[in-house]
Parts: C-alpha cells; sequence; structure tokens
C-alpha cells in the first residue's frame, strides 16, 4: 500500500460528494462519535438533528470534528478529516434563509433526513417537530488517501 496526502481540491471533492460522515465532539472531558448526514456548501457542513447528546455537546462546546470516508476497490481508501466549528441554525427570521439552503442541499439525497431523525426509543407524537438544523464551518481539513501498489 501507498499512502498520499490529498490535495485541497481532493478533499473538497470527497467532501462535496460524500454525505454520511462521523461527528466527533465533547463535553466535560469525554468524547462522542456519531454518524451523521451532512452536505457541503461554501466552506460549511449542513446537517439536520433532532434534540440529544450530540447537540448539547456542540452547544456546550463548538469545536467538532468531523471524518469523511470513502471505500474504494480492494484495500483502497480516502479519508477527509474536518477541523471546524459548530453554528446552530436557530428560529430568528435572520437565519430562515440558511435553513432553508440547509433543507434544500439535505432533501436533494435521498434518506438524508435519517441519521438525524431516528431514536433507539420511539417518542410519543407531538404537535410541533423539535428538529433542528445546524452548520459547522470548515476551519480546516486534510486528508489521505491510500492506494494500492
Amino acid at each position: 500500500m501507498k499512502l498520499r496526502a490529498l490535495t485541497t481540491i481532493e478533499c473538497t471533492k470527497v467532501l462535496t460528494n460524500s454525505h454520511l460522515c462521523h461527528l466527533a465532539c465533547a463535553h466535560g472531558g469525554r468524547p462522542y462519535v456519531v454518524p451523521i448526514y451532512c452536505c457541503y456548501s461554501g466552506n460549511w457542513l449542513y446537517a439536520f438533528s433532532m434534540p440529544g447528546k450530540k447537540i448539547e455537546c456542540m452547544r456546550a462546546n463548538p469545536q467538532v470534528c468531523v471524518l469523511v470516508e470513502e471505500r474504494g476497490e480492494g484495500r483502497q481508501w480516502r479519508s477527509v478529516l474536518v477541523d471546524g466549528r459548530y453554528e446552530e441554525l436557530g428560529d430568528s427570521p435572520e437565519e430562515k434563509q440558511l435553513r432553508e439552503h440547509a433543507w434544500r442541499l439535505l432533501s436533494a439525497h435521498v434518506n438524508w433526513w435519517e441519521p438525524g431523525g431516528l431514536k433507539l426509543v420511539e417518542q410519543p407524537m407531538a404537535d410541533h417537530s423539535s428538529h433542528l438544523f445546524f452548520r459547522i464551518f470548515v476551519e480546516q481539513m486534510s486528508g489521505r488517501e491510500a492506494l494500492e501498489d
């Protein structure tokens, strides 16, 4: 196997083409890693979630890390690691356009809501949804690729 660093353009291509990734956050000195579905646009990763542990962690500590992976043939793979900052897209009229942008990006893909919308225990029906959209500003990214010799 041969390992090489990806260029910024190659990292951006992986982020643009991959949507299921792993989000790492931390709170109280404890790391927490979960799968999320996200879309890359304009140096931001946009995502959706229901309230829960990851949102609590990111509200307490907005510094996060995201891992995106692509599997190739055989033992080949690519990965991109993003260091970023969490930003919740609230209910203010000023943030309405950002929420709509996030929804447009995400809803262009089948089952985009599943990682953030499913829970282990069935929740009672409510008269409103407590879902939220958030985005992660890409402060820096790096990538690696493994190729067979």
